[in-house]
């Protein structure tokens, strides 16, 4: 009989834990030893860890003895500390400045790490429902949110580094329609860094066509999708270009055309259109020095063909 396989819930990430560190442990060691111990007593342990320091040396298996350099390093800075002092002191940690930064900041890095923990489980958490999401074909129609970026790089790890298109493609239209996180401008600008040139690419390239051909649905512009992959400096180029375009044809130009289906009168974007013999009336801001372009119909056969306008002659 077969049998399904039981599905079992994901395990939770373990808590952080302090990692070993020899070094802090012989000073750890060193300064619960010398607590209460005035200047002689401190003088004669450090003559004891240099008594053992020496005895050390001679095995080959102790002379790289992390511990037990840290222990006579901490005896001498003791030794130091209690000198200076006024006679009569004795070591207490709890007053001990250089103790006092070290708890600092092994407070502060435990924090870091527990922090990473939250951060791998949100992340986790955010692959499981983008993953469902994608199974219902319903990804195009979520927005992103802050740290997505973070989710696209384990979900390509998970697939054993292979690009998923899909993911690519949503968070370039995202960030080219600011949708989501990529409202805040902040949000765009972080996605520079956080984004492969690929994504950055596509998201260019979709929002310079988005402004040359406003009503364009996505599956019109699936090309760019498939130009960003393959050729994601092209696609960086291209867009560049059509930026450039749009910069430098601000001011109006006037083209003049004659069709066999009447006078046209049209404004693309700043260029005006206007009929051969309309008149001056009818021509609009005056071009840059230079004139205007004038466009006569195709010769022969495609005379009357309203799309094949040659350049006059």
């Amino acid at each position: 009989m077969m049998t399904t396989p039981r599905r079992t819930a994901r395990r939770p990430l373990a808590a952080p834990r302090e990692p070993a560190d020899p070094a802090r442990i012989g000073r750890r060691v060193v300064r619960r030893r010398a607590k209460g111990m005035d200047a002689g007593a401190v003088a004669r342990a450090l003559e004891d860890a240099w008594f053992d320091a020496r005895q050390d040396s001679r095995h080959e298996d102790l002379a790289d003895d992390v511990r037990g350099r840290a222990e006579l390093a901490e005896w001498e800075r003791l030794a130091q500390l209690l000198a200076a002092a006024a006679p009569g002191t004795v070591y207490d940690p709890d007053t001990d400045d250089v103790v006092r930064a070290e708890l600092a900041a092994e407070t502060a890095a435990a924090a870091e790490r527990e922090a990473a923990v939250h951060q791998a489980q949100r992340i986790a958490a955010r692959v499981d429902e983008l993953q469902a999401l994608r199974e219902l074909s319903t990804l195009e129609q979520t927005e992103p949110r802050d740290g997505d970026e973070a989710v696209r790089d384990e979900l390509t790890r998970r697939a054993g580094g292979y690009v998923q298109a899909d993911v690519d493609a949503w968070l370039a239209h995202a960030l080219a329609a600011h949708l989501g996180h990529y409202r805040d401008p902040a949000a765009r600008e972080a996605a520079a860094g956080l984004l492969p040139p690929l994504v950055l690419a596509h998201a260019a390239l979709l929002a310079e066509l988005a402004r040359l051909v406003p009503g364009a649905s996505v599956d019109e512009l699936a090309f760019a999708a498939r130009l960003s992959t393959s050729e994601p400096e092209a696609a960086g180029a291209l867009a560049a270009f059509l930026a450039r375009a749009r910069s430098e044809t601000s001011w109006p130009l006037s083209v003049s055309c004659d069709n066999e289906l009447g006078p046209i009168a049209t404004e693309v974007g700043p260029l005006q259109v206007r009929p051969r013999d309309a008149g001056p009336a009818a021509a609009g801001p005056a071009p840059p020095a230079g004139g205007g372009l004038g466009w006569g119909p195709a010769p022969g056969p495609y005379r009357n063909h309203p799309h094949s306008w040659l350049p006059a002659q």
